[in-house]
């Protein structure tokens, strides 16, 4: 209650301000208004500051000066302390739960919004990653969800140029999937499946008799931070970009399965340059036809074929489009499809003020309010994501690579329905279904 009271308040502080704005004329310092609210919210930690990490690479889902705040959003908590630890482990794993561990360390190896972890070793001597869930995140969880309705209806009535009520139900859906701990394991089984041929990207293996829907335990595996290799050689730089692009893009065009959270600290570099992909927690699942619309888009735009664009869009759920609505989406298409069109080494793109990407779906809004509110289908949230995520880190990273070579041979040769048939397969292996399910 003292949550939901303190970000209540928060809200309804933005609500006046931008009111105020709009119908009497009272302008605000929106700079530095975002600052202060941001400065509230992230205390809070917890699914909000999460949320508050996603909008910010969702074009345009907030007004620019909240975006860029949110952007400034970290994903270390504070973390629980050991009194904490100890009652937790032992409601999930029983009183005695430390004799199932040579060794359990008392202070958390990192903490997240969610949870944190901690490193132990195994009688046998394995060294593992024990995530543990902070106590009522599910009562966290739809409080700020909740409060993110109000952030979405108050933007809503600012600005009518993007209807949020799919991106609301989308990131509703994810969050309450990230708090199943189970559901983690199996997604990073399917995980270790999928990619069980990259020899450049490792996964963890989850240990099932020491995990519970709020305790996840996988092998630790060593790593340096990516943001370590951004001074290094260019040719080392290009091989950590491609174990990356490979390891979220062969899963998405093999099996229509996306990792939704490239965060810099759900991956780490080992010493010949192979990637660790970490955290399972958000992960999505498109339809082989929403998968069939990426390349259709992709041929669309290298052909100047507008109504095979359109038709992309369609599939992916956009409906009744006007010329002008159309127009501003082949303008972000056109973005975000750039690297891959030119059949040249290149880098991934550049900077453009302090978000990638922002000038660009500035100017997007910009004719979508003229053109008419449109309605974005929940599957852009997370694809969009990582697009924009991992676009940033290759930029980070300074990647320059062919990259139209590199997702030509990716998709070479691609079959929606013979993708839907493998969808099927794999997933029912892991006990998951081919389409993900909705949280209502």
């Amino acid at each position: 209650m003292a949550r939901y009271g303190k970000v209540s308040g928060t809200m309804a502080g933005l609500a006046a301000r931008l009111a105020g704005e709009r119908f009497l004329g009272i302008p605000i310092e929106r700079e530095e208004h975002a600052r202060q609210l941001m400065a509230a919210l992230g205390g809070l930690k917890g699914p909000l500051m999460k949320i508050g990490q996603i909008l910010a690479t969702i074009p345009e889902a907030l007004p620019p000066e909240y975006a860029r705040a949110f952007q400034q959003l970290q994903a270390n908590a504070p973390p629980m302390g050991w009194p904490f630890v100890r009652r937790r482990m032992k409601s999930e794993l029983g009183p005695d739960w430390e004799s199932r561990f040579a060794s359990f360390g008392k202070d958390a190896a990192a903490a997240a919004s969610l949870g944190q972890v901690h490193k132990a070793t195994t009688p046998d001597g394995q060294s593992v990653a024990c995530k543990l869930q902070y106590p009522d995140m599910l009562s966290a969880v739809e409080a700020d969800l909740n409060q993110l309705k109000v952030i979405f209806s108050i933007y809503e009535r600012y600005d009518k140029a993007i209807s949020t009520n799919q991106i609301h139900a989308e990131l509703s859906a994810r969050l309450h999937e990230e708090l199943d701990y189970r559901l983690e394991a199996r997604h990073g089984a399917l995980y270790g499946f999928m990619l069980r041929n990259e020899s450049g990207v490792h996964v963890p293996e989850v240990l099932p008799d020491l995990s519970t829907e709020r305790l996840l335990t996988a092998t630790w595996l060593e790593g340096r931070p990516i943001l370590n290799f951004v001074d290094a050689p260019a040719e080392q730089r290009n091989r950590i970009a491609m174990n990356l692009f490979r390891a979220w893009y062969v899963p998405l065009y093999g099996y229509g399965v996306i990792h939704g959270d490239p965060h810099l600290g759900n991956y780490t570099v080992c010493e010949d340059d192979s990637i660790n992909l970490l955290d399972f927690g958000c992960v999505r699942v498109f339809g082989a036809s929403f998968v069939g619309g990426v390349i259709d888009l992709y041929h669309a735009l290298m052909t100047n074929d507008r109504a095979r664009a359109v038709h992309a869009y369609e599939t992916w759920g956009f409906k009744d489009l006007n010329t002008a609505q159309i127009d501003a989406l082949q303008m972000w298409a056109k973005f975000l499809y750039t690297p891959i069109l030119e059949d040249k080494i290149r880098p991934i793109g550049h900077v453009e003020g302090t978000v990638f990407g922002r000038e660009t779906a500035q100017e997007v809004h910009k004719r979508l309010r003229e053109a008419g509110r449109v309605a974005v289908p929940r599957e852009f949230v997370f694809m969009d994501r990582a697009a924009l995520g991992l676009g940033s880190v290759f930029l980070h990273l300074r990647a320059e690579i062919n990259w139209h070579r590199v997702f030509n041979e990716l998709i070479e040769g691609f079959s929606a329905d013979a993708l839907s048939v493998r969808q099927t397969e794999t997933l029912g292996k892991f006990g998951l279904p081919a389409s993900p399910p909705d949280a209502g």
